[in-house]
């Protein structure tokens, strides 16, 4: 049985059950791509659990990983408004969070840490370059326990200047990247606000994930089109952008012309501060 398979039987993982206005998107991600995650079998712990959830308003993924045995649990970018439904999933395995981190702060979405510091009693985590609050601010190279697991820190600036990626290492191999926004399924990240660079969100992404064994797998902060999960061989061989030249992948990103973010006026602010800047009562208790 795959990786990422044994993970979902383990912990029941679900996708979102109902939204009718992503319909297709929620049941295209309930795919579990078992070809690309065996090749990680052998290197995975028996004592990881892992969960990916999601968010069916900002297609944001977060992630759940924990240690079964010593019951300590980690969460990467949670959502403000789906914080009841993480609480309740992390008390019903009986674990106890230590960490709940952010990528980068998010334009996208208001951040679920400060208001799981308050439920859960845990530590929050960010970029120390980003300039938000954190309890625990990191940098590259910087490591996040979680019973006798861990996540290296890898700083991969570009689509904001505070971006982290997340490593899980097992017997010295990476095994699982969670990439933010840096780099997404056939896709990465725009470049156009919050100090975006699109030169150095190239040669950070080639540098520091697409660098990693081509078997790693990679989660990513959001998907538009139902996919869960890639690797770093698919995105070398198959990423639209990041698989041309520098300088036309500057170009390209330049020639967007994306919208303005739609929560970006009240997600920014509110991320500075670990979630907790004029929000609706009903999400900050």
């Amino acid at each position: 049985m795959s990786f990422l398979a044994r993970c979902i039987t383990q912990s029941g993982y679900r996708l979102v059950k109902e939204a009718t206005k992503v319909n297709s998107v929620c049941q295209a991600a309930q795919t579990v791509r078992l070809s690309q995650s065996s090749r990680c079998l052998s290197t995975v712990p028996d004592n990881l659990l892992f969960r990916q959830l999601f968010d069916q308003e900002s297609y944001t993924y977060t992630y759940l990983l924990a240690d079964t045995e010593r019951k300590e649990a980690i969460l990467i970018d949670p959502v403000v408004e789906l914080v009841k439904r993480d609480v309740q999933l992390i008390r019903d395995l009986g674990l106890k969070l230590a960490f709940a981190l952010n990528t980068h702060v998010h334009a996208d979405h208001v951040t679920g840490t400060g208001k799981l510091k308050k439920e859960l009693a845990c530590k929050s985590v960010i970029a120390e370059v980003s300039g938000a609050e954190a309890d625990v601010k990191v940098k590259d190279g910087d490591t996040i326990p979680f019973g006798e697991h861990s996540l290296k820190v890898l700083s991969t600036p570009g689509h904001t200047s505070g971006c982290l990626t997340y490593v899980f290492y097992h017997n010295g191999k990476a095994v699982a990247a969670f990439t933010g926004d840096a780099l997404l399924i056939r896709g990465c990240g725009r470049t156009d606000f919050q100090q975006g660079d699109s030169s150095l969100l190239y040669d950070m992404v080639h540098g520091k994930i697409l660098s990693l064994p081509e078997s790693t797998l990679l989660y990513p902060a959001h998907d538009y089109n139902g996919q869960t999960v890639t690797t770093v061989g698919e995105e070398k061989k198959l990423n639209p952008r990041l698989t041309k030249s520098k300088e036309e992948f500057v170009k390209i990103m330049e020639t967007l012309n994306l919208p303005y973010p739609k929560a970006i006026d009240r997600a920014l602010p509110a991320n500075m501060v670990c979630g907790q800047y004029e929000l609706p009562e009903e999400t900050k208790t």
